[in-house]
């Protein structure tokens, strides 16, 4: 049978369609209980007949990160993308991580399009559109931008009119729901080899597992994964993240304010505090994670800067440099001279005055550390040897659905 060899792992070129999903912030528990409520009948029945497992993101628990990760089949020290995110040095400038430029690696995507496989990305932010489709022939769009597609960009035009939904914004449930109603009418009319499905996490970031309108979402996941399973895809279930409540008793985010620490601490000029999960969409989480990375001035005592940070309250860990690269995968020369993890329910942000949260309409939901690193990993074909102890991850994805599909 045919392979292609992407980053180190063998694929085998897909003998029926194949579909990977990315549900953006997809706590574990949130699939509990919808299926508990009976609102995920199709995941119910594929939890006993196909394949399940908790596995592990990567860290740090963001959607860039992630979905570079599932896509490359490898952790952010191979493909370089360890936020949405970071400061430049470069040009001495804070940046995104959006262009294709900062991925180091190929995709498992682009390799199988150029083995001569169809391939398909629908992602809902535009934000990811270019990481996904680097060097990769076929279609590739967002829903956030479905009405300017061009078959010279995209791969596909009129892509309005073939899912029958109008653009939806892109604070909303409908963003996602365009993802899967895309997908399943690009297998009913092109019928692809391979299709990889990015949602958004605006219900993740308001309601939790279990609510009624979280449970409403996953109805409609559902509903549209049953239909790709009738058109006879093998598919798998993963997630970029987990998510949890940041907020103190009185429901108000619960903060660390980094950089005003290390300025009262070491002066307004030697530490840089940079927060990767920064990306366009701040109304979902007001650009508070639990993770940050700070740049330190060479005059600094690091030991002590260290000390005086894991000693704050809500902290989890404090890891320079090479502890962070090698415990996280991650790359070093993007990371900063310390990573700062809290804990499950703390964010960090930089100074007060640089987040607007007035946009938060409900309760702080967020994510970005070790608490959110839980995962499903769920495919709708059972596999017979699964080894329940292996700490699986979710960059596992495409070898469930390529290798071990039965």
């Amino acid at each position: 049978m045919r392979e292609v060899e992407v980053n180190g792992r063998r694929y085998r070129m897909p003998a029926q369609p194949v579909v990977v999903v990315c549900v953006d912030g997809c706590e574990p528990d949130y699939l509990a209980q919808a299926v508990a409520s009976g609102a995920m009948p199709f995941l119910k029945r594929v939890l006993t007949e196909g394949a399940a497992v908790i596995a592990d993101c990567v860290v740090p628990t963001f959607t860039n990160p992630n979905n570079l990760s599932i896509v490359t089949g490898a952790p952010p020290s191979v493909h370089g993308i360890c936020g949405n995110y970071l400061w430049d040095p470069e040009t001495g400038t804070e940046v995104m991580m959006n262009d294709p430029k900062w991925l180091r690696a190929p995709t498992i995507l682009a390799a199988l399009a150029e083995a001569g496989a169809s391939v398909a990305v629908i992602t809902a932010k535009d934000k990811l559109r270019k990481l996904l489709g680097k060097g990769m022939r076929g279609i590739c769009f967002s829903s956030e931008k479905a009405d300017t597609t061009t078959l010279a960009e995209h791969g596909i035009e009129s892509v309005m009119e073939l899912v029958g939904k109008p653009l939806p914004s892109v604070y909303s449930a409908d963003l996602s729901e365009f993802v899967f109603a895309a997908g399943v009418r690009i297998m009913q009319t092109r019928r692809p080899d391979v299709m990889y499905l990015s949602t958004t996490d605006y219900i993740q970031h308001k309601h939790a597992p279990g609510t009624p309108s979280a449970n409403d979402f996953y109805q409609m996941m559902d509903g549209y994964l049953s239909e790709l399973d009738a058109l006879g895809c093998i598919i798998a279930l993963t997630a970029d993240h987990g998510m949890n409540a940041k907020t103190l008793m009185d429901a108000s985010p619960n903060v660390i304010y980094l950089q005003d620490v290390l300025d009262g601490w070491l002066g307004s000029d030697q530490s840089r505090v940079i927060l990767p999960i920064t990306d366009p969409y701040v109304v979902h989480h007001g650009a508070l994670g639990s993770y940050a990375t700070v740049h330190l001035s060479s005059s600094v005592d690091l030991p002590a800067v260290i000390a005086r940070i894991a000693a704050l309250q809500g902290i989890e860990a404090v890891l320079t440099k090479a502890e962070a690269a090698l415990r996280f995968e991650l790359p070093p020369d993007r990371i900063g001279d310390l990573v700062i993890v809290s804990e499950r329910s703390v964010v960090i942000g930089t100074a007060r005055v640089r987040h607007d949260l007035s946009a938060l309409d409900a309760p702080l939901r967020s994510h970005g550390g070790v608490s959110e690193q839980r995962v499903p990993l769920i495919m709708n074909r059972p596999m017979p040897n699964l080894d329940p102890q292996r700490r699986w991850r979710n960059f596992d994805a495409f070898d469930w659905v390529l290798n071990l599909a039965r």
